[in-house]
């Protein structure tokens, strides 16, 4: 079967094992483990933060991280798809009380005349004053599309002035690195607390780092202990992805080059399902409307998994473990498929 329906689903190379079988280890509950010390430090000075905490998940990471910034009752605004507010089940309202607005981009882009709408940091004793603002780079529901730098530059000029924060859900920004050649310090320095993935693009099995301020992290470290989730020999994981960081970034620019083949495909076959020219790196959206739920049911009984992300989309994300010949196979399939 080729794999497209994340990429979640790539296995450890041989590589990756070794590494992680000679992997140090201590007790990191105990914060004694060397090796995650390493990748905590490594990801934090690479996003030009002070320090970092390791987590099991990206949705963990970024409950964490909003938690240092909005306090329970003020709100959080993000656009309408994020992952903060989609794909992690409600975890900031059932947890710490965060309550959310959305604008709405359809490139999933910061909507900087929305956002000035929406912001109102100091809201009185009668209505809810907005604490932070999250983006997501790249954002994974609007077909993997990347930031603009300025943009985000100019959300942090309109936002710190008044005391609004902001996180960055950077589950794929080492895809945006890739794709735009912008320094993942870059990108880190206009936020308050950075959310990265490792078992995404990069590979890795498990696991996601979170970073920001030293006190912040500080805090984010008892609240992972106080909602389960503190590890002990997590160095054996920490080692994935501290291998990932050395040998898996620049071999992302393969994946985009598969994802915007099989577009290139499929908007031969069928022009209205893709534009080509919205991939941008490693995700592809099909809107193939009432057709979509026949077409991953096929396309599955040929070999090639995909999912449904919402009505009448289809979502295929190359991979680690997407070959280039993998890629021809899938576009070919999928090609044929729309075309009817």
């Amino acid at each position: 079967m080729i794999d497209l329906r994340s990429d979640t689903v790539t296995r450890p190379t041989a590589a990756m094992l070794a590494a992680m079988a000679g992997a140090e280890t201590g007790d990191d509950v105990y914060d004694e483990d060397p090796t995650v010390h390493a990748l905590e430090e490594r990801v934090a000075g690479l996003l030009g933060h002070e320090a970092g905490l390791f987590t099991v998940s990206g949705s963990l990471a970024n409950v964490l991280g909003v938690r240092s910034l909005v306090a329970p009752g003020q709100e959080l605004l993000c656009e309408e798809r994020a992952h903060v507010v989609r794909a992690e089940l409600g975890a900031h309202a059932v947890w710490h009380g965060v309550t959310t607005r959305t604008w709405s981009d359809p490139r999933g882009h910061v909507d900087l005349d929305a956002v000035r709408r929406l912001m109102t940091p100091d809201a009185g004793p009668y209505l809810v004053s907005t604490a932070a603002i999250a983006v997501e780079n790249t954002h994974n529901f609007a077909g993997g599309t990347v930031q603009p730098l300025e943009t985000l530059r100019e959300l942090r000029a309109l936002a710190e002035p008044v005391g609004v924060r902001l996180h960055l859900d950077g589950a794929r920004l080492w895809n945006a690195h890739v794709a735009t050649g912008v320094a993942l310090a870059d990108y880190g320095r206009l936020f308050d607390t950075v959310s990265v993935c490792l078992s995404k693009g990069l590979g890795a099995p498990v696991g996601s780092v979170l970073v920001g301020p030293a006190a912040a992290i500080a805090e984010a470290r008892v609240w992972r202990k106080r909602l389960g989730a503190g590890w002990r020999q997590a160095g054996v994981l920490a080692a994935a992805g501290l291998y990932a960081l050395d040998h898996h970034i620049e071999r992302m620019a393969d994946d985009h080059a598969h994802a915007r083949l099989i577009a290139d495909a499929v908007a031969e076959a069928d022009p209205s399902a893709v534009d080509p020219a919205t991939v941008e790196t490693n995700v592809v959206i099909l809107d193939v409307g009432d057709r979509a739920a026949g077409l991953v049911e096929r396309a599955a009984a040929e070999g090639v998994l995909t999912g449904v992300v919402g009505p009448g989309l289809v979502r295929l994300i190359t991979h680690l473990d997407v070959t280039g010949d993998d890629a021809k196979q899938a576009a070919g399939v999928l090609a044929r498929l729309v075309r009817g």
